[in-house]
């Protein structure tokens, strides 16, 4: 399968279990050289951006991160196959949908229009990458949907949570602060701050419901073993 079609099938929830077992060093090139681009084409028009951003070096640390995360907290579960290299592969062919916001609305709309259209690119892409992750996650681990929609909201939350309690992102507390210099971005770091709240008061339940999901799961796969003992 050539890589552009399975690119495409998975960017469009098609991608069999058994086609991710068999990602390769060239599924890796260009999920790391897409990152890269897509990056650099996220924060060209930001005059806030840090140098790591404008090159795109941001955003490849982040999937490196990011699937580090996933990785290992998915290890507690003793899924078959799990390896960091399938999981990151996946983390960075998604993405490409991020495109979206490399689109110079403000330099053909107006500040109102270009917040608006800024706002739809990320609630759109933020939709399809955290459906991807979804539809990885029950294909690939075949855990239970509780488990799952567990495993899925938990990094995002914990990520969020944690970016704004350091401080990682500025532009969070200066909008909390009033908006001094409007840019096409204020709505998006609006919707940021309302992801931050909804995230802290998440994260504890979804910590509760992770280590029930790992007891029960180590649970059956010990009930499993000693039946098959029992029975040999």
């Amino acid at each position: 399968m050539s890589l552009f079609k399975t690119t495409l099938r998975l960017l469009t929830f098609r991608l069999t279990r058994d086609e991710m077992l068999q990602f390769k060093v060239k599924h890796f090139i260009v999920a790391l050289t897409g990152t890269w681009l897509v990056g650099m084409g996220r924060y060209w028009d930001d005059e806030k951006a840090s140098l790591l951003q404008h090159f795109g070096l941001g955003s490849v640390i982040y999937i490196f991160v990011l699937s580090g995360f996933i990785w290992l907290i998915l290890l507690p579960f003793k899924v078959d196959g799990w390896k960091y290299s399938v999981v990151l592969i996946f983390i960075g062919l998604t993405s490409f949908p991020a495109i979206f916001y490399a689109i110079p609305v403000e330099r053909f709309f107006s500040i109102e229009t270009a917040n608006t259209m800024n706002v739809w690119f990320l609630a759109v892409v933020a939709a399809w990458r955290l459906g991807l992750l979804y539809y990885f996650l029950r294909h690939f681990t075949r855990l239970s949907l509780g488990n799952i929609l567990t495993v899925t909201l938990m990094p995002m939350c914990l990520i969020i949570s944690a970016l704004t309690i350091l401080n990682l992102h500025k532009v969070v507390f200066q909008v909390m602060g009033g908006i001094r210099n409007p840019s096409p971005h204020d709505s998006s770091y609006m919707i940021l701050m309302l992801l931050t709240g909804l995230s802290m008061i998440l994260s504890i339940p979804l910590l509760i419901a992770y280590g029930v999901g790992i007891y029960k799961r180590n649970k059956s796969i010990n009930n499993e073993g000693l039946t098959t003992f029992k029975k040999t």
